[in-house]
């Protein structure tokens, strides 16, 4: 009777909470995510209050004449809006110094950590445990999608609070040292009592509804990266520039083509974590925000900051994921 040949070892079994190794999702992502957020900050300063409409007055429609004199400026084409995201660089930095192009790292660095590490966490082993319960074991399009969007909704409501206090220091036109602090957590720890003082914990949880909508987002990210993973299949394996590349355009492209189909979610999130004017609060609601938006300034002001933010994400992303990668290879 011949020997039976050993059986090749599997991976995890479907009955096991998550697949082998599944931490290393959770150190890559977070490891990308930090390296992609303090390389890119000032662009995520710019577009916030290019969202803002506390900002908007100052930093759009208006400009200043040789003489002093304030006009209104004409609305120039889509490549202005990229020669206006270095000006106003420019003009927080020649303002409230060079400090304030970081304002709201501090907590950018507290929130990105766990929140990219959850969202690769759950979405790098829920792809696994969907496919091995749900679809024979076999990864695609559909999995992808259902395994981003559950990451999203756990990532959105286990950081929320965190992005409201970046949004508020981010809104501050004060230099930072009279923000609070003498540090980005300094200030940090200053924005958290004032938002408990002034609105209480709910405070801590304005903009979730958006951010539950800006789920769509990750899930298209996350669906176009696997997809143009694949067709960039050829590059993998060989090394190099061109097997990098390769990585690089579909983090790119994917993050890309995601923000610019549900972008105004940013604005509306943005628009909501707004602080207090004259102790009011003028944004409620997801539909009320987004009915008064319209009302008050047009569609067009959805897409406030928009060239700032793909100036931020796209590089973002391409780090963040190449990282990401990197890590998981090397683990």
């Amino acid at each position: 009777m011949a020997d039976t040949p050993p059986r090749p070892v599997e991976g995890p079994s479907k009955s096991s909470l998550l697949p082998a190794k599944s931490w290393h999702h959770f150190v890559a992502g977070g490891l990308g995510g930090m390296c992609g957020a303090i390389v890119t900050s000032p662009f995520d300063v710019v577009k916030t209050r290019l969202q803002s409409d506390l900002f908007r007055a100052k930093h759009v429609g208006l400009s200043i004449e040789g003489n002093g004199a304030a006009t209104v400026a004409v609305r120039r084409n889509l490549l202005w809006h990229f020669v206006e995201t270095a000006h106003i660089i420019r003009d927080i930095y020649r303002e409230e110094s060079p400090r304030a192009l970081f304002k709201g790292l501090g907590p950018t660095l507290v929130g990105v950590v766990p929140a990219r590490s959850i969202n690769f966490f759950t979405y790098g082993n829920g792809k696994q445990i969907i496919a091995n319960n749900f679809n024979h074991g076999q990864e695609n399009s559909w999995v992808h999608l259902a395994a981003a969007a559950i990451a999203g909704v756990a990532t959105g409501t286990a950081t929320n609070p965190i992005w409201v206090v970046k949004t508020r220091l981010q809104l501050d036109a004060h230099k930072p040292e009279i923000a609070g602090g003498n540090s980005f957590f300094g200030g940090s720890v200053a924005m958290v009592k004032k938002i408990l003082r002034e609105e209480g914990v709910r405070g801590f949880y304005k903009g979730l509804s958006a951010s539950y909508l800006g789920v769509t987002e990750g899930t298209i990210q996350w669906v176009l990266y696997e997809r143009l993973k694949k067709l960039t299949a050829g590059t993998q394996g060989k090394g190099g520039a061109l097997e990098w590349f390769g990585m690089i355009g579909s983090a790119g492209t994917a993050k890309c083509v995601a923000s610019l189909i549900t972008y105004p979610h940013e604005v509306l999130r943005t628009r909501l974590r707004q602080p207090l004017v004259d102790g009011k609060v003028k944004y409620t609601g997801l539909w009320q925000t987004l009915r008064l938006v319209i009302a008050e300034e047009g569609v067009g002001s959805l897409y406030g900051g928009l060239s700032a933010h793909l100036m931020r994400v796209i590089p973002n992303a391409a780090v963040m994921f190449c990282i990401y990668e990197a890590a998981l290879r090397m683990t």
